[in-house]
């Protein structure tokens, strides 16, 4: 691991006896007290993550809007100063280069959030955008990100004394504000199907951010949650994972992204004459979720099957549902078995399990 980036908060996961693995170039905590336990407290209570691997780009000028909206499929002219999107930038095939949240800090000023695998290839492709145009950072290296996730968010963010702008955000909302004195940018959003804040701070405020948070929820049912558990609430969310869902071989028609691809927004962006073409000729795949009927998991990578054991489709994520005690997956099979009740074969070690299509998502919390 010794070429590996280390977040700030490293001696903080060190300090739980945290389970520390690689994850995109990083070291990074998959997991604390247990999987189970940090995924339930998180449903239940409240996780916090260290998600400080993602990447921060800050767009500001005049021309911000034009050239973001340019790259993402979203539509920024309908977005509010103060609020979030999620979108997709995608290459000029029309497949995704990554999943972005994009939030609107002000009429000029944007904050950009991409994935930890993607930051140098999205960084570029942003800056090279911005060029002449606008001021563009990449401020990663700058920012640490905390998740704070849970139905019991409000409340430990109040114990910890955030300001009155951050506890009157509504859901994809972002604000200025401080908690526990310290400077934070924060964003009602998430990656758990749960309630809850993003919380940007520069790094030198990382480790006493997390202390005070931790130490507001701990009679409030609060855990330090890793990899592991964020993995199983994403997918029991059916929030998609880069390098699973979607990628560079996918586009977000078949991914089940069309609803955030604005086809007829006004302005033009990377990708949209082909993916006008790829929704005129219809879709040949999909992505569904699948409960396994059958014994065995559906994992990352394993061929979905017809009967007589062709290869029909893979699946692109799977595990158990710590919340709902079934084996679910997500994986891609042709649109003429994509109708929820359909019967599929998923092949584990040789043998092929039976499941079945579902609706999704598997979890949608009660608001």
């Amino acid at each position: 691991m010794n070429d590996l980036r280390r977040t700030p908060l490293h001696d903080e996961h060190k300090a739980l006896s945290a389970r520390i693995v690689p994850f995109a170039g990083w070291e990074m905590p998959v997991q604390y007290a247990g999987l189970l336990k940090e995924h339930h407290a998180v449903r239940t209570a409240a996780g916090l993550f260290d998600v400080s691997h993602m990447g921060e780009l800050f767009i500001e000028g005049a021309a911000a809007e034009e050239v973001i909206d340019g790259l993402v499929s979203g539509d920024l002219t309908q977005l509010p100063d103060g609020k979030a999107l999620y979108t997709v930038a995608c290459n000029e095939g029309g497949t995704i280069l990554d999943d972005l949240i994009v939030y609107r800090r002000a009429r000029d000023r944007f904050l950009i959030v991409c994935n930890a695998s993607n930051r140098d290839k999205i960084a570029a492709h942003v800056g090279k955008a911005c060029e002449g145009r606008v001021s563009f950072e990449d401020a990663s290296d700058r920012y640490s990100l905390l998740a704070l996730q849970g139905p019991k968010a409000i409340a430990i963010a109040t114990a910890a004394g955030a300001s009155a702008e951050i506890l009157g955000l509504s859901s994809f909302q972002l604000t200025d504000g401080s908690i526990d004195g310290i400077p934070v940018i924060a964003a009602r959003t998430g990656y758990t199907a749960e309630d809850g804040f993003e919380l940007f701070t520069e790094n030198q405020h990382a480790p006493a951010l997390w202390r005070a948070l931790m130490a507001a929820g701990k009679d409030l049912g609060i855990e330090a949650a890793g990899l592991g558990a964020r993995d199983t609430l994403r997918l029991e969310g059916r929030l998609s994972l880069y390098g699973n869902e979607i990628d560079e071989t996918t586009n977000p028609l078949e991914a089940g992204l069309g609803w955030v691809v604005k086809l007829d927004k006004p302005r033009d962006f990377l990708g949209k004459s082909a993916l006008k073409k790829i929704q005129a000729a219809g879709l040949s795949r999909k992505l569904v979720g699948f409960e396994m009927t059958g014994r065995g998991i559906g994992r990352h990578g394993y061929p979905i099957v017809d009967e007589a054991g062709k290869h029909i489709g893979v699946v692109t994520s799977g595990s158990p549902s710590p919340t709902l005690d079934k084996n679910i997956g997500l994986g891609y099979v042709p649109a003429a078995l994509s109708a929820i009740g359909t019967k599929i074969l998923i092949e584990i070690r040789g043998k092929a399990v039976e499941a079945v299509v579902v609706k999704t998502p598997f979890y949608r919390r009660q608001k």
